[in-house]
């Protein structure tokens, strides 16, 4: 099998394709990136790499012929929500305008199989102490919409044209397999935080009036090496046939931290134990969202193994890898 990635030069995407790479079965890959946020050099060397974007319908047609595909990892999307709130139209156009570009292109070619990377924004905010896979979706912005609607695409392309899909919905990804592939934004709350101590300025805190055990929001943290784990487990099951049909997996740890316990590991990590100022709460923020993982476990083979410390170290490294220290930095 030859898989094609979209977006497999990001952040997200680099892990996915170094884990289906490094497989033992050494599983070839082609990327896709139009490397607005993605990174060649965080590839191996040995992948090839185009250059373009999944709505490119005829660059489509030419990579699938050319690498001879069999399956397709979609990662490729715009990811922010407050961009999303912000550009609604451009957000649909981009994330349902080019899957529906990409399904047609793997329909035209006879791939049978595809991975749909969602996320866990559309459930919007469900009071449940363990989302399921079941639990109702509600999203609560453009971003998560588009997912929900991107999911009901690949589900609906999927039957009518007998591809055999999965749809992974990641809850909150962080840390790093090596520093050279840390996330270099500053969108996600680790590295919101690291900004901050690097800039002289506290970790910040959106509310500590929440029911929670501190009052603090409780979230599901996913290293992003067990989730590109995930993914190579996903493509696995896909290539022994053994999704019929459809599957819809979260992807998490199934275990809560919250919001002040994931500062005060940042501050044991960073050396900057610097005590949060605590602002009001963000309008849509739940005040819990942990996944569950029963049916990742039953139906991949797959379980997290590392845990939030882990996630904290290595998103360290490469940080400072990639910004090193400022002056007026705490050691």
């Amino acid at each position: 099998m030859t898989w094609l990635i979209t977006g497999g030069a990001g952040y997200i995407g680099a892990h996915v394709t170094r884990a289906m790479t490094d497989a033992g079965e050494r599983v070839p890959v082609v990327v896709l990136d139009d490397l607005s946020a993605g990174v060649p050099a965080r590839l191996p060397a040995e992948v090839p790499v185009v250059q373009g974007s999944a709505r490119d319908a005829a660059l489509l047609k030419r990579v699938c012929a050319e690498h001879a595909v069999t399956g397709v990892v979609h990662l490729a999307a715009r990811k922010q929500v407050a961009e999303s709130v912000a550009r609604p139209t451009y957000y649909y156009e981009e994330n349902l305008g080019t899957l529906a570009t990409l399904l047609e292109a793997v329909a035209e070619a006879g791939i049978t199989r595809f991975l749909f990377s969602s996320s866990a924004a559309v459930y919007g905010n469900p009071d449940v102490e363990l989302i399921t896979e079941d639990t109702p979706c509600a999203p609560v912005n453009p971003y998560g919409e588009t997912k929900l609607a991107g999911e009901w695409l690949v589900r609906a392309a999927g039957r009518a044209h007998g591809i055999s899909t999965v749809c992974l919905r990641y809850f909150n990804v962080a840390g790093a397999a090596a520093p050279e592939l840390a996330d270099t934004g500053v969108f996600n709350i680790v590295p919101m935080v690291f900004d901050r101590l690097t800039r002289d300025e506290a970790p910040r805190i959106f509310g500590d009036d929440h029911p929670t055990p501190d009052g603090t929001c409780v979230r599901d943290y996913i290293h992003v090496a067990d989730l590109a784990e995930a993914h190579l487990a996903a493509a696995r099951r896909l290539s022994e046939g053994a999704v019929r049909g459809d599957l819809t997996v979260n992807i998490g740890r199934g275990e809560g931290v919250s919001v002040r316990e994931l500062i005060k590991v940042i501050g044991e990590v960073s050396g900057d134990r610097r005590a949060p100022v605590v602002e009001a709460r963000r309008p849509g923020d739940a005040p819990r969202a942990v996944a569950s993982a029963a049916r990742a476990a039953e139906t991949l083979g797959w379980r997290a193994r590392r845990e939030v410390r882990e996630m904290v170290e290595s998103a360290w490294r490469g940080w400072l890898l990639h910004h090193g220290r400022r002056s007026g930095d705490r050691p």
